[in-house]
C-alpha cells in the first residue's frame, strides 16, 4: 500500500530522531558495502596487482627500485612535461572559456539551448576521436597542411589546443552555472558607489565565482595530466605524458618495475587533485547565496556586449565545430562514402571481422557498461546523500572519483594480470570490457545524481521508515520519482562515457571483438589513405553517436542534474 500524505504527515510527528539517525547509519552503511566491494574487486585489486607485479621481485618489495626510475633523464622528461602541459592547458581552457562562460550566464539569446549542446559535444567525445579530428585539421595532409601548408601535429600547440576543446565545456558548465546565479545587483551596487566596472568584477563578482574557477581548473588539469588518446595520436614520438608512458613500458618495452612506479607517482599526483578539490566543492556548496537563474539572464547591450557575444561564436566555430566538420569531411574524401563501404570489408590484417562490426560490439558493451554503472553509482549516491556524512564516508566519495585520473592503462593490464584465476577468471569473458567501462562511468552517475539526491526532503525518508517501509521501498516510493529523470541523465552519461572508453579497453578487448576507439587507434597506426580514411569514417559514426546521446542528455536535463 502506497504510503498517504496524511500518513507521512502523522508519522513525522512521531518520529524519533535517534531510532531514524541509527537506521539511516546502518542502511547507509548497507548501501555502501555493494559498491566498495565492486571497486575493492575491479579496481584496487587489479591496480596493486600490476604495482606489486613491477615493485616485487622474488617475493620482496625492492622500494628502492622507485630512487633508480626517477633518476632516469627520460623519465624526468616525462614528469615534466606531463605537468607542465597540464598547466598549459589549464591555463590556456581558463582564458578561452571564462568569456564563454559568461555569455550563457548573462546572455539571452535565440538558439542558446542548441548553443549549449553544441558547446557540450566535445565533453562526451572520446579522446580517439578528439585527437583524429584534430589530425585531419593540424596533421600531415590536414587542412591546415592542404590551405597554408601548415603543419602542427609535431608541435605541443596541436595537444594544447585539442585538451582546450575537449574541456571547453568544463569551464563553461562549471563556472557559468554559478555566474548564472549569482545576484548581478550586488555588482551594480557597487558601480554605483564609484567602482569602474572592471574594479567591481574583481571585487564582487571574481571573488564568489572563485570557488567554481578553482573547481573548474582541478578538473580540467585533472582530465589533462592523465591524458592518454589526445597525446597518443598528436604526440606522435616526441611528446608523451605519464599515461602514454605507462602504455609503452607496459606493452612495447615490457618494463612492468617503471610502469609501477609511473602508477605509483600518479596517483599521489590524482590524490592530491582530488583533495583539493572536494575542498573545493564543499566551500562552493555552503558559501554563497544565490538567485534563480532565469532572472539574471538578457539581451547583449551596447557595442561591447555584442561583440564579446560575437567573439564566443567565433570561438565555437572555429575551435569547437571547425575539428569537427573537417573530421566528416575527411571520412567522406573524394569517393563519397567510399571509407564506409570499406568497413565492411575483412582485410585480414588488423582485425579478425569487418571494422563495421566494432559499432556493434561497443554498443553492447556500453549497454552492458551503463546498467552496472547506474547499479553501482546509484547506491553509492544514496549512501552519500546526507551532508553530514563522516570522514569514511567522506573517503568512499574521493574513492568513486579515482578511476577518473588513475591510469586506465595500469587498470586494463591489471584486469589481464589479477582476474585470470578462479573464482575471477575473466580474460576470455565478454564481460571483462564493460566492467573496465563501468569503473569510468560510476563518477558521472554519483556526480549526478548526488545533487538531486540531496534536494530530496530527508524527513520524508525517516517517516517511511517509521510507517514500516524498508530502505528499498523508501528508495522506491520517496527518491525514485524524484530522481528519475537525473537517473536518466547519468545512464546517458555512463553510456557515452563508456562508448568512447579507450585506455583499458585497448587491452582487454579481443581482438575478434575490437571497439570503436580501439578499431580507430588501430587505423590509424597502419599506413595508406584507405586506414586513414576509415579511420575517419569510424571516428564519425562515434561522434554521431555521442553527439545524439547528448541530445537526448539536453532534453531530459533539469537544473538540478547536475552542472553537466
Amino acid at each position: 500500500m502506497d504510503l498517504t500524505r496524511t500518513e507521512v504527515t502523522r508519522a513525522g510527528k512521531q518520529a524519533g530522531k535517534p531510532a531514524g539517525t541509527v537506521r539511516g547509519s546502518a542502511a547507509r552503511l548497507g548501501l555502501m558495502a555493494v559498491p566498495v566491494a565492486f571497486f575493492a574487486v575491479f579496481f584496487a585489486y587489479p591496480v596493486a596487482a600490476i604495482v606489486a607485479r613491477g615493485l616485487e621481485v622474488d617475493g620482496v618489495w625492492r622500494l628502492g627500485r622507485i630512487g633508480v626510475v626517477l633518476a632516469q633523464s627520460d623519465v624526468r622528461h616525462v614528469l615534466w612535461f606531463t605537468t607542465w602541459q597540464a598547466l598549459a592547458s589549464t591555463a590556456l581552457t581558463l582564458l578561452v572559456a571564462l568569456p564563454g562562460a559568461y555569455v550563457f550566464a548573462r546572455f539571452d539569446f535565440p538558439g542558446k539551448q542548441v548553443l549549449r549542446a553544441v558547446v557540450t559535444v566535445p565533453f562526451v567525445l572520446p579522446t580517439v576521436v578528439v585527437g583524429t579530428a584534430f589530425l585531419a585539421l593540424v596533421g600531415r595532409g590536414g587542412l591546415l597542411d592542404e590551405l597554408w601548408g601548415v603543419r602542427l601535429d609535431t608541435t605541443v600547440w596541436a595537444i594544447l589546443l585539442a585538451h582546450v576543446f575537449f574541456n571547453y565545456a568544463v569551464v563553461v558548465r562549471t563556472v557559468g552555472g554559478l555566474w548564472a546565479q549569482l545576484d548581478p545587483r550586488q555588482e551594480e551596487a557597487a558601480r554605483m558607489l564609484g567602482a569602474s566596472r572592471l574594479r567591481a568584477w574583481r571585487q564582487v563578482t571574481l571573488p564568489a565565482l572563485a570557488p567554481a574557477v578553482a573547481a573548474a581548473a582541478l578538473m580540467v588539469f585533472l582530465f589533462t595530466f592523465t591524458s592518454f588518446g589526445v597525446v597518443q595520436i598528436l604526440g606522435g614520438p616526441t611528446f608523451s605524458t605519464l599515461e602514454v608512458e605507462i602504455y609503452r613500458q607496459t606493452s612495447q618495452v615490457f618494463d612492468l618495475s617503471t610502469a609501477a612506479v609511473l602508477t605509483l607517482i600518479q596517483f599521489a599526483a590524482v590524490a592530491a587533485v582530488l583533495a583539493v578539490h572536494a575542498w573545493t566543492v564543499r566551500r562552493r556548496e555552503s558559501a554563497l547565496r544565490l538567485v534563480d537563474a532565469a532572472t539574471t539572464a538578457r539581451r547583449p547591450r551596447g557595442a561591447g556586449q555584442w561583440t564579446l557575444f560575437a567573439g564566443v561564436l567565433g570561438t565555437v566555430a572555429v575551435l569547437l565545430v571547425l575539428p569537427l566538420a573537417v573530421l566528416v569531411q575527411r571520412s567522406l574524401g573524394a569517393s563519397g562514402f567510399g571509407y564506409y563501404r570499406a568497413l565492411t570489408r575483412e582485410d585480414g590484417g588488423a582485425f579478425l571481422v569487418p571494422p563495421i562490426e566494432a559499432i556493434g560490439n561497443s554498443l553492447q558493451y556500453a549497454v552492458a557498461a551503463t546498467a552496472i554503472a547506474v547499479v553501482i553509482g546509484a547506491l553509492a549516491a544514496t549512501a552519500l546523500t546526507r551532508r553530514d556524512a563522516g570522514r569514511f564516508v567522506r573517503g568512499f566519495d574521493a574513492l568513486l572519483m579515482l578511476p577518473l585520473g588513475v591510469s586506465a592503462v595500469t587498470v586494463g593490464f591489471g584486469f589481464l594480470i589479477a582476474l585470470d584465476e578462479p573464482p575471477l577468471d575473466l580474460r576470455s569473458s565478454w564481460i571483462l570490457v564493460p566492467l573496465a567501462q563501468a569503473l569510468v562511468g560510476v563518477p558521472f552517475v554519483v556526480r549526478t545524481m548526488l545533487p538531486v539526491l540531496r534536494a530530496v526532503d530527508g524527513r520524508l525518508r525517516e517517516v517511511a521508515a517509521v510507517l514500516g517501509a524498508s530502505p528499498w521501498r523508501v528508495w522506491r516510493e520517496v527518491d525514485l520519482p524524484m530522481v528519475r529523470r537525473a537517473l536518466l541523465v547519468a545512464a546517458g552519461f555512463a553510456f557515452a562515457v563508456s562508448l568512447g572508453e579507450f585506455g583499458a579497453t585497448v587491452f582487454i578487448a579481443r581482438p575478434d571483438n575490437p571497439t570503436l576507439p580501439v578499431a580507430v587507434a588501430r587505423l590509424l597506426g597502419r599506413p595508406g589513405d584507405m586506414n586513414y580514411g576509415q579511420a575517419m569514417a569510424l571516428s564519425t559514426i562515434l561522434m554521431l553517436v555521442c553527439a545524439v546521446a547528448l541530445v537526448v542528455l539536453e532534453r531530459l536535463r533539469t537544473d538540478r542534474s547536475g552542472e553537466f
